[in-house]
């Protein structure tokens, strides 16, 4: 078990969970894209809403990392660290 001060927390909006449930998830740090894949675990069925064929964040989906929205969908090694939060939503399109 990681002491709590460890880990980044993870959580996916309402609009993804009500396709697939998933809790907010406790992760250890790394990058941004093992943060993510490590949290999806707990709701595998979740990750093809997320992430498109060729692992990008899919066009529809932001991803923040404390309250900043993460601009780049490919390149996803940016550090995530202890006490970090990352909010997956589905963003709203139209016109």
């Amino acid at each position: 078990m990681m002491p709590v001060g460890a880990v980044v927390r993870v959580e996916f909006a309402a609009s993804l969970r009500r396709h697939v449930d998933c809790p907010p998830q406790q992760v250890a740090a790394g990058s941004l894209r093992v943060v993510l894949e490590e949290a999806l675990l707990a709701a595998p069925a979740l990750t093809h809403y997320v992430f498109d064929d060729q692992r990008a964040v899919r066009k529809h989906v932001a991803v923040f990392l404390n309250r900043e929205m993460v601009l780049d969908r490919v390149n996803l090694d940016r550090p995530v660290i202890p006490g970090d939060h990352v909010l997956v939503i589905q963003a709203l399109t139209g016109g």
